[in-house]
């Protein structure tokens, strides 16, 4: 009885965490530590998707970019990593489209 308490106090379900400016992150991209708002010069937009300031690239058409709930792009990497090679997800801002 002892070991599925400790299992049952071990399997607490991970939740997102929310950006600096109160808006959560989706589940699905962030465990609580693994997203951040990126400074300016870390994403640039191009002909073939955005741009990382890691030199990793993100089509336009990935399903990792969701829609920032603010003027700045957030990027989800392992931990939170931002020099980590691979993002969760790419969090952009509207571009008044």
């Amino acid at each position: 009885m002892t070991s599925s308490v400790l299992v049952s106090l071990l399997c607490v379900p991970a939740s997102a965490h929310q950006a600096p400016a109160g808006w959560q992150y989706d589940p699905s991209c962030c465990a609580g530590v693994d997203c951040y708002q990126a400074p300016p010069s870390d994403v640039k937009e191009t002909k073939y998707g955005y741009q990382l300031s890691t030199g990793e690239l993100i089509p336009y058409s990935d399903h990792r970019i969701k829609r920032s709930r603010d003027e700045y792009f957030h990027e989800c990497k392992p931990g939170g990593d931002n020099r980590s090679q691979r993002s969760f997800c790419l969090y952009v801002p509207d571009r008044g489209m």
